[in-house]
């Protein structure tokens, strides 16, 4: 009895030491394009967008843990995206309209520090699009002193 009990006790202590080991070697997710553009919106913010077209804004597609950013123009009325007006740009500087089946179509599409409200597609397919011309500039760092180098 003593046996199968050291024995079991055994078996649990590696399979924990065993499981230990391979959550370490489990390599980070990186950081989707999505999620760096809105990490440095965050951290900078944003100047307000004005209404008109806007063709130099980055529009992101975000399915499950995937995203895909493209460049792109949009048009902005009373603050708010239209969602009719929403193209991807192609390399040779052509576009393409993004033809989606949006979920709540009533909905203004408000932009918050430079990033619109997401936008949700019946395929569950989310957008965004990101004016990344109105980032607010970097802040100066400020100057360090040397350290003292006096003789006492």
């Amino acid at each position: 009895m003593k046996k199968a009990i050291t024995l079991f006790a055994c078996i649990i202590l590696f399979g924990a030491l065993y499981a230990q080991q391979n959550n370490e070697n489990e390599e980070e997710i990186p950081a989707t394009c999505y999620q760096k553009y809105a990490s440095v919106f965050e951290k900078r913010g944003a100047f307000p967008v004005e209404n008109g077209t806007h063709d130099d804004v980055i529009i992101t597609f975000r399915k499950g843990s995937s995203a895909d950013c493209f460049l792109g123009k949009v048009t902005v009325k009373e603050g708010s995206i239209d969602i009719t007006d929403i193209y991807i740009k192609f390399e040779d500087n052509t576009y393409e309209k993004v033809e989606r089946k949006y979920k709540y179509i009533d909905e203004k599409i408000n932009i918050v520090n430079g990033i619109s409200k997401t936008i949700v597609c019946y395929d569950d397919e989310l957008i965004n699009v990101m004016f990344t011309k109105k980032i607010k500039p970097k802040k100066k760092n400020y100057a360090r002193a040397k350290e003292p180098d006096f003789d006492l």
